[in-house]
């Protein structure tokens, strides 16, 4: 069935251009002071909202050809907002009127020939093409460093976000690679079915960015990253279009789709899939149980993990990010568990996954020893506690940010026999650079938000404070000492925030020189003159 005429939806809030989020979901002065106080060595106001007029942006070093003028933009508010990501780095660089490179232009297609238009003219021209969505990018994916082009378009792909067709048989939906989360999951609602897939940023990412980057949902078992629901894609490359067929599954050679899922807008730039979906759950159950020592529940985990039960959440909290997200104050570590099913309910399994729990020195609820497995109010709001502490942590980060602090996140994945030692070197050693390099204690938290068989993904989290004017060194400090420790326990670079250009030097110890070979190879057959995202992945 054709979705074509859906109209889109009118937004009234405003986005932040230099933090997470919306504008006015940001804490006022008084949270950002109160918060700060809880980090020793912040600063006692906070720093000024930037403002773009301070960046003093200058004319485009380019003009676009009447042929392409309509798709195009060199408002300074609107390039200031395409000049970066969202992570730490880029909002404490935007506090300090420090953006970097900000884009000449910025471009909004809405068709897939205007993508191979302004991608002929850039690449005849020296213009270096970023792709970009939602702009949610943590890892600098959406930005230009450096001075090998002469000019530097941001493509914004969020005009280009229809559904086309549902296929209610097949549970599939071809879907335009610029629609945002939520606005794809209203447009499959009303047919009972959705993707099922949403990350952190699910408000403010589109599925062109999830499926750049290899994206990982919420859910912490069975499919949950993007890979998992893709059948088929459709590519503009300087060198040509491609789209590969619409199947359930193929043996014929290397796949097509995985070739350019994870390749970050650096070999082509994706416009449409073809996406499985599942119809929408109708049976939920979910329940905290607390641990008092890690290591059992890293087990516990682990023993979940490697069950039939697949929860799809089995979110393990240490001591720290319990407390940090109102889950736990008792000092115990919580691991949250959910179910949910469209077909039947699921009370039993998640009774299950609570006896599995507490066999390994659970108790349940948090905080005392509770009454079986059926989850009371303590685990509630337990439960709610880290749901509401999920979704409001990267508008508090912007806050501490402006206190000066340095509030950033890093994950990985690594096999079980190596997790419990990884948890315990990176918050050693981390925990000392940052005291080494400020003076003051830090926080370095962990958390686990995906699990399997054969290992899971722990999630790092570290507050602490930082050196006036000097916060995004800092925290390139601390991540290097992160990714050396990372490097030594063969722990993977990045489990879902992607590569982009701040993983570049673990990706590069990571993979496999053939492959850097052949990945090089074919970044220069799709891409001749080298425009598309230069730095990502491979040297501009």
């Amino acid at each position: 069935m054709s979705e074509a005429t859906t109209p889109r939806t009118h937004r009234t809030r405003i986005r932040s251009w230099w933090g997470w989020g919306w504008a006015d979901a940001h804490p006022d002065d008084a949270e950002c002071i109160a918060t700060g106080a809880l980090v020793p060595g912040t600063l006692a106001r906070p720093l000024p909202l930037p403002k773009v007029a301070d960046l003093r942006i200058g004319p485009p070093a380019v003009q676009a050809p009447r042929s392409l003028a309509p798709l195009v933009t060199a408002d300074p508010e609107d390039r200031a907002a395409h000049a970066m990501g969202k992570a730490f780095r880029d909002v404490a660089r935007a506090l300090r009127g420090r953006p970097g490179r900000i884009p000449d232009l910025v471009a909004r297609p809405s068709r897939d020939q205007d993508v191979a238009d302004l991608l002929e003219w850039a690449g005849g021209h020296g213009v270096a093409v970023v792709p970009y969505g939602g702009g949610s990018s943590v890892v600098g994916g959406v930005e230009y460093r450096g001075d090998a082009h002469r000019a530097v378009l941001s493509l914004d792909l969020t005009a280009m976000d229809r559904v086309l067709e549902i296929d209610t048989v097949g549970r599939s939906a071809l879907v335009q690679a610029g629609i945002l989360g939520p606005a794809l999951e209203d447009r499959l609602r009303p047919h009972g079915l959705t993707l099922r897939h949403f990350p952190q940023s699910f408000e403010f990412s589109t599925l062109g960015g999830w499926l750049a980057t290899r994206a990982g949902g919420h859910y912490a078992t069975g499919p949950t990253h993007i890979d998992d629901f893709t059948q088929s894609l459709r590519v503009v490359t300087p060198a040509g279009t491609g789209t590969s067929w619409q199947l359930p599954a193929s043996g014929a050679g290397p796949s097509p789709d995985r070739f350019f899922l994870g390749s970050e807008g650096t070999l082509g730039v994706i416009t449409q899939a073809w996406m499985r979906l599942q119809e929408r759950p109708r049976h939920k159950a979910s329940a905290a149980v607390a641990f008092t020592d890690l290591r059992a529940a890293l087990e516990a985990v682990r023993a979940v993990a490697q069950s039939d039960l697949a929860p799809a959440n089995c979110r393990l909290l240490d001591a720290g990010e319990a407390a940090l997200s109102g889950a736990s104050r008792d000092g115990s570590a919580v691991l949250v568990l959910g179910f949910e099913s469209a077909t039947a309910p699921v009370e039993h399994r998640l009774a299950r996954a609570v006896e599995l729990a507490r066999a390994h020195g659970a108790v349940t609820p948090p905080g005392g020893t509770g009454p079986g497995t059926r989850p009371d109010a303590a685990s509630d709001a337990a439960v709610g506690a880290w749901r509401t502490a999920f979704l409001r942590m990267p508008y508090l980060r912007d806050g501490l940010a402006r206190m000066g602090a340095v509030v950033e996140t890093f994950e990985t994945a690594a096999t079980w026999d190596r997790i419990p030692a990884l948890i315990e070197d990176v918050r050693r050693e981390v925990g000392a650079a940052a005291q080494a390099a400020t003076g003051h204690p830090a926080v370095v938290n962990c958390r686990l938000t995906h699990v399997y068989p054969d290992g899971a993904a722990p999630y790092f989290t570290v507050v602490a404070a930082g050196r006036p004017g000097e916060e995004v060194a800092v925290w390139d400090d601390l991540k290097a000492v992160a990714a050396e420790v990372l490097h030594r326990h063969r722990a993977t670079t990045t489990h879902h925030h992607a590569v982009g250009r701040d993983h570049r030097p673990g990706y590069d110890r990571q993979r496999p020189e053939p492959f850097a070979l052949a990945l090089r190879a074919a970044k220069n057959a799709l891409d001749p003159h080298g425009i598309l995202n230069p730095g990502v992945l491979l040297d501009a």
